[in-house]
């Protein structure tokens, strides 16, 4: 379970900043910075709080909420960035991940003195960075970035399910399964599809790719044998 140890080593206002969505094949990056009263974070929040990627989704918006509750009370502060699919493919998935968590920073309507970012990759930031591994295991202001990073994802996502039925993102909020690639063979790629990640590139172009490969490759001899031999 995540504590507040990493932070009690910072000096001034320590903020949390994660993302979610580098996998999914459509859809953007969405990352959240946090920072969380310390001295008034306490009850179920304090002992459900996790890493997004451990809790059961009931729990994370539960969580999500509770977090909501806190920046509404003035206890936490929360802002929250993107990269669109566009981006993503214009610039890279990785640079896009730092880009939405300089945006999530930026909407925080603070400057922290310190941000602890999730992972080994320091995005540009107006304040000091540590990057810590696996940080929303370790860092209670990680794992409620991550948390508010996730939902709002999800959320996103289950709101474009309804302009772009058939792709099944109302249950896997964009992320390769055998319904989605389907439904790319069967409908084609949408303004949010990531064309720059291989498998959007491959159901898009390779069935008839690959078919005219096959076709030369059934009907070309191989070297030393005759035609009848193939």
């Amino acid at each position: 379970m995540p504590d507040f140890v990493i932070e009690r080593g910072c000096d001034g206002v320590v903020c949390g900043v994660d993302e979610a969505g580098r996998g999914p094949l459509a859809g953007p990056v969405v990352a959240a910075a946090v920072v969380i009263d310390r001295r008034r974070f306490r009850g179920a929040l304090r002992r459900e709080l996790d890493d997004s990627k451990g809790l059961s989704r009931e729990t994370r918006e539960i969580c999500y909420d509770a977090l909501l509750a806190l920046a509404r009370a003035g206890m936490a502060s929360i802002g929250v960035g993107a990269a669109s699919a566009r981006e993503v493919d214009r610039i890279n998935i990785l640079r896009a991940s730092l880009m939405a968590m300089g945006r999530a920073v930026a909407a925080l309507g603070l400057r922290p003195d310190i941000a602890l970012v999730d992972g080994n990759v320091a995005p540009a930031l107006p304040c000091p960075v540590r990057t810590v591994v696996q940080g929303d295991a370790l860092s209670f202001s990680i794992a409620a970035a991550s948390v508010v990073a996730k939902v709002t994802r999800d959320r996103i996502m289950r709101g474009l399910a309804q302009r772009y039925p058939g792709y099944g993102w109302e249950t896997n909020v964009g992320y390769s399964t055998p319904e989605h690639g389907a439904a790319i063979r069967r409908l084609g790629v949408t303004p949010h599809h990531r064309r720059s990640f291989e498998p959007v590139r491959l159901a898009v172009s390779a069935p008839d790719d690959l078919f005219a490969m096959l076709q030369v490759e059934a009907f070309a001899p191989v070297e030393g044998s005759s035609p009848a031999q193939n």
